[in-house]
């Protein structure tokens, strides 16, 4: 398993189609993805459950990975967040 701490930079946060993009930049990879902030474990593949956690901009998250391709799905979920439009 790999765990990162990072901060989020998208402008506008995570509405509902940075959302989307996440949930299809997760499911790219065959590993398990998750997203944890403020004492709370998400599915990265989960639509609803990253609507749920409501992160904004700022926000420091940490992504773990647990799979064949771990460290490639840690970069990507991180090349997303992190990227400034």
């Amino acid at each position: 398993m790999t765990k990162k701490e990072i901060t989020i930079q998208l402008d506008s946060g995570l509405e509902t189609r940075p959302v989307a993009l996440l949930v299809q930049v997760a499911s790219q990879y065959d590993s398990d993805i998750y997203i944890e902030s403020d004492n709370r474990n998400i599915n990265a593949k989960s639509i609803m459950g990253m609507m749920a956690l409501g992160l904004v901009q700022g926000e420091n998250v940490i992504i773990s990975a647990n799979g064949i391709d771990e460290a490639r799905a840690i970069d990507g979920i991180e090349a997303y967040l992190t990227q400034k439009k």
